[in-house]
């Protein structure tokens, strides 16, 4: 079935509503319906067929869920490029995923067409509003008659193409079905009990998993309200003050961020009922410190844009265990953990380390036109995510690490996100990314890339706390310490740990 049906029977009945705030704009459930059949008419005068790939190269505005679901309307499949890809990957993920149009603002008409320069692509780009050098404009696309019926799509239709960051070498596209988006924003809306009075605050981009499928398109098929806008973190705080939203998703960054701009003042951000922090490694000494300014406890979230968002997370009725990811969403996946380098699962409680593997109605049925990475990613029908977990005796997952960041210093396993852990309780460490870096008896040493608290802090006072602390001492123990001004992050708040491996390889 057609995601978007789920979301026309809500919108029918919350037709005065609204659906979506975005820079000073709004728009009632009536209005985006409207926007999106005019649009899905637009595309199909163009000559859009069910299959058809359009692109969204956007950042969180306005229009962005209107053109989504226009594509849906129509029968087509929504590529949403990465706002921060290098032009390179944007050429690469066009034309690997055979997008026909592309949606942008007006003032990235000229990048995008130079990015795009020698395809058919570069001809068909759609601005948002008109632009001389745009083929065609959203504005004047809805000002046409609508697609008075949605185009019918099954299951195991694609809804999405998903470009992976491509941090690490070329982008894949992620195959996203109808199966896959309604599965997961149904598991969502369960998990936190959503509901039409819920108002979500998001920050994260649309164009990644974190942004669409755990906050967005949940509360849109809830009946509830979402306000869009970019992170900035004082402009974020003034946001969940004013505008009292019910439902947030941030990265551990960006909570991290919120501590900082605090300091010891504390806001009591009352309206807030559930906050998922997820992404990477939510340090515990931060997040404690999140709770006593902010009063919210967060729930720690675990996904992929190959599980179509989130897919573990911890009970939100339940006590939390700190560090745990929780448990699994097992309405929509299965899982095992395996020991690396074999294909026997561990039995349940085992408390060791393994990779996770899952499958299920949220899963990717595989990546796009890439034959050789799906048989090594798949093994009889269970996707190896590389991500290392242990789960506990009372069934709760725990966090390891990404299999290829593990460092390997004198032949023993170290996870980088247990050093940066004890490393965060240090009150000289405002921000710190703990990565491998060449050594010469070791092969691989600790080396922690730190953000001062405050100015004057050295190298050597972040190893005398070390040599204090027994968790941070023998092969844990940083070797290296490197203090940076700001630690590099990719699009979606997250440490870009790539950039820092190659910035301080030598």
């Amino acid at each position: 079935m057609n995601v978007l049906t789920s979301i026309e029977r809500v919108a029918r009945r919350r037709a005065d509503h609204v659906a979506i705030r975005c820079a000073g704009t709004t728009r009632t459930y009536g209005e985006l319906l409207d926007s999106a059949a005019r649009f899905a008419g637009f595309l199909q005068r163009q000559g859009l067929q069910p299959g058809d790939r359009v692109g969204l190269y956007l950042h969180n505005e306005p229009d962005w869920i209107p053109a989504l679901l226009g594509i849906w309307k129509a029968g087509g499949v929504a590529v949403p490029f990465n706002y921060l890809f290098a032009p390179a990957a944007l050429r690469h993920a066009a034309t690997d995923s055979g997008t026909r149009w592309v949606l942008a603002l007006a003032g990235d008409v000229p990048r995008l067409r130079e990015a795009l320069a020698g395809t058919a692509l570069a001809d068909a780009i759609i601005a948002l509003t008109p632009a001389d050098d745009a083929w065609a404009s959203f504005t004047e696309a809805i000002a046409g008659d609508p697609l008075a019926r949605t185009v019918p799509r099954l299951d195991g239709d694609d809804a999405l193409l998903m470009y992976t960051s491509g941090s690490t070498g070329t982008p894949k596209g992620v195959r996203q079905t109808h199966r896959n988006t309604a599965a997961e924003c149904e598991a969502v809306i369960d998990t936190w009990d959503i509901g039409p009075e819920d108002h979500a605050l998001v920050c994260t981009p649309l164009f990644h998993v974190g942004g669409l499928q755990l906050i967005s398109l949940p509360l849109l098929l809830a009946g509830g309200t979402v306000t869009l806008r970019r992170w900035k973190a004082a402009e974020y705080l003034d946001d969940v003050l004013t505008l009292r939203p019910t439902v947030l998703a941030i990265v551990p960054a960006m909570m991290i961020d919120i501590v900082n701009l605090l300091g010891d003042r504390g806001r009591d951000l009352d309206s807030v009922r559930v906050c998922m922090v997820g992404g990477s490694a939510m340090p515990e000494a931060r997040l404690k410190q999140f709770t006593a300014l902010t009063g919210i406890v967060p729930v720690n979230i675990y996904g992929q844009t190959e599980q179509s968002g989130l897919a573990i997370t911890e009970p939100i009725h339940e006590e939390r265990r700190y560090g745990s990811l929780g448990k699994p969403l097992e309405q929509i996946v299965q899982w095992r953990i395996v020991p690396v380098g074999s294909t026997t699962p561990l039995p349940p409680g085992a408390d060791e380390p393994g990779e996770l593997w899952v499958r299920g109605d949220a899963v990717t049925p595989g990546y796009w036109q890439l034959p050789e990475v799906n048989a090594k990613k798949f093994s009889d029908g269970w996707f190896r995510t590389t991500d290392l977990v242990r789960e506990a005796p009372d069934g709760y997952l725990y966090y390891v690490e990404r299999a290829d960041d593990m460092i390997i210093s004198g032949g023993e396993n170290i996870y980088p996100q247990m050093v940066e852990g004890h490393l965060l309780a240090c009150p000289l460490i405002a921000e710190v990314s703990v990565i491998g870096t060449p050594h010469e008896r070791f092969s691989e040493q600790v080396t922690a890339i730190v953000v001062p608290a405050q100015a004057g802090v050295t190298a050597e006072d972040i190893a005398a706390y070390c040599e204090s602390r027994p968790d941070l001492r023998g092969l844990q123990r940083p070797r290296r310490i490197e203090i940076v001004d700001s630690i590099p992050r990719t699009g979606t708040n997250k440490v870009d740990k790539p950039a820092l491996k190659a910035r301080f390889a030598k």
